[in-house]
């Protein structure tokens, strides 16, 4: 795996662990603040041909979608 993708990977990662924490800590806006920031990472993959399907949690996703 290349370096632009170990990182995009790790910042993936720690956004959504951070989206997990914020919730479970009832501050929602800041969850959507990480939650807009994953979106970013994602739109920057995408851009990039990199497949992130088996690195994002898409039920966190999905919360983080509809909650925006």
């Amino acid at each position: 795996m290349g370096i632009f993708r170990q990182t995009l990977r790790s910042r993936i990662e720690r956004v959504q662990e951070a989206v997990v924490e914020a919730r479970q800590a009832g501050h929602d806006y800041e969850a959507q603040l990480y939650g807009a920031r994953l979106h970013d990472l994602l739109d920057l993959a995408a851009r990039n041909d990199v497949d992130t399907s088996e690195w994002v949690d898409h039920t966190l996703m999905e919360f983080v979608t509809y909650q925006g």
